[in-house]
């Protein structure tokens, strides 16, 4: 009897954490799908776990607040696009064209993938996606490049800034269906040219064959 309630122990640690681990779970996915319905402001937690079907009380046991739950999302969300610019780096020598591959991977998931693009579009509206939580990627490919001489870029912040409204606003072109099939490609190739390479190089860098980083994405 006592070797069998020390063999039961962790068998019930493990089932316990595997229940907390599916709460999570189902707590996270009911808010993605209300965060990307009508946004994080107009979300309210008693709607998450009506959602997700699980007590109110619950929440509070995975999450302090609301503010965390949508770091949770963004974070999980922003995952494998994160993995997919970091391998772009590493596979392409061209500082500009990382960027502009960077760039067209964000208007591709969208295109593929109009859930995942509408979740990202609600949630900038209140966390400053590109500035928070790409700008670590997209200071350092602007940085790289200005210091090869490859773009010309007079003030970080602002052009960081511009790049990321106008990924932003072709994202939501996308998913509103009035983009063109090649919103990729004129984005990158606007992009480029704002900021600072000659217009024909430009056009010919953003419609280089993207790494399989970026067409494989799911």
């Amino acid at each position: 009897m006592a070797t069998d309630s020390v063999h039961q122990v962790p068998r019930t640690s493990d089932r316990q954490t595997r229940r907390k681990n599916e709460t999570r779970a189902k707590l996270i996915a009911a808010a993605r799908v209300l965060l990307a319905r009508q946004g994080a402001e107009a979300t309210r937690i008693q709607e998450i776990t009506e959602e997700a079907d699980v007590g109110f009380g619950s929440f509070y046991n995975h999450f302090s607040s609301k503010e965390e739950i949508v770091e949770a999302v963004l974070s999980e969300t922003l995952v494998s696009q994160a993995a997919a610019v970091a391998a772009v780096e590493k596979e392409i020598d061209d500082p500009a064209e990382v960027i502009s591959a960077a760039h067209r991977s964000f208007v591709l998931r969208a295109r593929s993938d109009p859930d995942w693009g509408w979740l990202l579009l609600r949630l900038d509206a209140s966390h400053d996606l590109v500035t928070n939580a790409l700008g670590p990627f997209a200071r350092r490919d602007l940085k790289a490049a200005t210091k090869a001489g490859r773009l010309n870029v007079p003030d970080l912040g602002v052009a960081l800034s511009a790049q990321g409204g106008a990924m932003i606003a072709v994202m939501r072109s996308v998913v509103d269906g009035t983009a063109p099939e090649d919103a990729d490609i004129f984005h990158a190739e606007g992009v480029l040219r704002m900021l600072g390479l000659p217009a024909d190089e430009a056009a010919e860098v953003a419609r280089r064959p993207l790494p399989a980083a970026v067409t494989e994405q799911p």
